[in-house]
């Protein structure tokens, strides 16, 4: 079910993405070849719990028997690592490495998502190209979010700059609406035909999140049940941003 926020729901929810971004500005400042995944982790921790907010995909469950809840506060992928990457105090940042992280903040009820590629030091021009076009997907995403419009426009838009671009778009995961639930109605394609779908309505919330991959599209999901990679060991790096429907053009909620 989709759901329609109200004007205070929509300010709860705003303090949570502004969360979400301020720790993405502070990642910025600290991440560095030689930290381990794990002091990333705890950096960001004490940013979401210092401004009142919870880490939400801390103990989130994986839906899959025998595999236990995600540990951490953030997704932490890199290099051909494509999401859902476990922080661990043995997995070290290195000179030249493409790290993507996902972040879910939860505050008052209401949650603010948003997914960042960051290029640690000397990194390559192909590394570089990745991140920009991936980044800019989402932006000729959003294009197409606005009222009347439907969900299929958004995701077209997105896989149709990928591809022109000569990588692929992750198919197997998505982005999603979002609100009280992390994860809500409706499900957001970064691949498809235009006109299909839901009707865009203001007052609806979606994360858009392109994942793009350098090498061929295929993936496959690592032994902790978790994390999921490149088969064929290409890069592969995620943007993803909180947006509002409005009457006019999207608003984007987690670019605060």
């Amino acid at each position: 079910m989709v759901t329609i926020k109200s004007e205070k729901e929509i300010k709860l929810m705003k303090e949570a993405c502004r969360i979400t971004s301020l720790v993405y500005k502070e990642i910025e400042k600290v991440i560095k070849p030689g930290m381990s995944t794990m002091e990333l982790d705890k950096f960001a921790d004490k940013i979401i719990r210092e401004n009142g907010g919870i880490p939400a995909q801390k103990g989130y469950p994986s839906g899959q028997k025998g595999v236990p809840p995600f540990p951490a506060t953030l997704c932490i992928s890199i290099n051909d690592e494509v999401i859902h990457g476990i922080p661990s105090q043995k997995k070290i940042i290195n000179d030249g490495d493409v790290v993507s992280i996902d972040l879910v903040v939860y505050k008052d009820g209401f949650h603010g998502d948003a997914a960042r590629t960051f290029l640690v030091g000397n990194v390559s021009e192909e590394a570089k190209r990745l991140v920009d076009i991936t980044k800019q997907a989402f932006f000729e995403g959003i294009k197409y979010a606005v009222k009347g419009n439907r969900i299929g426009d958004i995701s077209h838009a997105i896989g149709e700059f990928v591809e022109k671009n000569g990588y692929n778009v992750v198919r197997e995961f998505q982005g999603h609406g979002i609100g009280r639930e992390m994860h809500e109605d409706p499900g957001i394609p970064n691949y498809g035909k235009a006109g299909r779908g839901i009707r865009l309505e203001p007052g609806m919330t979606l994360a858009v999140e392109p994942m793009v991959i350098a090498g061929n599209r295929d993936i496959y999901e690592d032994y902790d049940g978790w994390t999921i990679l490149t088969d064929d060991g290409s890069l592969s790096a995620h943007y993803e941003n909180t947006i509002l429907i409005t009457e006019k053009e999207p608003e984007i909620l987690t670019l605060v």
